[in-house]
């Protein structure tokens, strides 16, 4: 079981990890100290704890105490079966995540997803969410797939099969090519992008949404927040970054702040309703 930290220093992240109920084991991290509200990263596609960079401990130095892991086949985490089932993000929202939250001990705190992960907070918000999260951060969000964004994956496969792709994610991953193509050979799939629509999902949070695009983001357009805003029926509120695809790194210091104080209205809010 992963519990939380009882070291001081809010920068240096305290690596764990967890075994899922299948056996499998996900690296963790915590930062920040015990006690504070609880912030559960959720990383993008080709992401892990560290490609999280000084997010974490930014967002610790505001007050928060931010949980982190990478999941199967990223990161130092076990590796993952190939070719991925196209109900991937969905098999994460619905049985990972809720196994994950539970073995750390997080009884209740704000999800905040960036690109994959942004999807994954949505379908766990709108499925049978666990009762503690009281708010979701959507960055980047995906919620059908765009031709622009199939264009942007052919070009990043390029990069990886002709380029130093391959070589820059291997710092950061154990298994690369389990990374890479459970994403990409994953969205570029005909079976994945003709299903994917989070329609149902997004009419059924309840729970406040803020969403962040990056205004350059070559994966998405604004069509994709705009489809949450028509669908969601709780708050949601949508911030325009002068961003590329990581608006927490690209405009780092307007969109921390905004996720702040965005989990820090939910959680407190959580906190008066009981």
């Amino acid at each position: 079981m992963n519990t939380e930290p009882t070291a001081t220093d809010k920068t240096v992240p305290r690596m764990g990890a967890l075994h899922l109920s299948n056996g499998t084991r996900l690296e963790t991290a915590w930062w920040g100290q015990p006690g504070a509200p609880v912030l559960v990263l959720l990383h993008e596609g080709l992401g892990s704890i560290a490609l999280w960079r000084d997010t974490p401990s930014r967002l610790a130095a505001m007050g928060f105490a931010v949980f982190a892991y990478s999941r199967t086949g990223y990161g130092r985490s076990d590796t993952c079966a190939l070719p991925r089932p196209v109900s991937y993000l969905q098999n994460e929202a619905r049985e990972v995540l809720p196994q994950v939250l539970r073995l750390a001990g997080i009884a209740r705190c704000v999800l905040v997803g960036h690109s994959d992960g942004a999807s994954i907070a949505a379908i766990h918000a709108g499925s049978d969410p666990l009762p503690g999260v009281a708010g979701i951060v959507a960055m980047t969000p995906h919620y059908f797939v765009e031709p622009m964004c199939l264009a942007a994956l052919r070009e990043t496969r390029a990069l990886y099969t002709e380029g130093s792709l391959r070589a820059r994610l291997a710092r950061h991953h154990d298994h690369p090519d389990a990374a890479f193509h459970g994403w990409n050979d994953t969205w570029l799939d005909p079976a994945f992008h003709a299903a994917f629509d989070l329609s149902d999902c997004l009419s059924r949070i309840r729970v406040p949404v803020l969403q962040i695009h990056g205004e350059a983001d070559p994966y998405g357009t604004t069509a994709q927040t705009s489809f949450a805003e028509a669908r969601v029926t709780a708050p949601i509120r949508t911030l325009i970054a002068p961003a590329r695809h990581a608006p927490h790194q690209e405009a780092a210091d307007l969109v921390l702040g905004e996720i702040a104080g965005f989990a820090r209205s939910c959680l407190e809010a959580a906190c008066r309703s009981g």
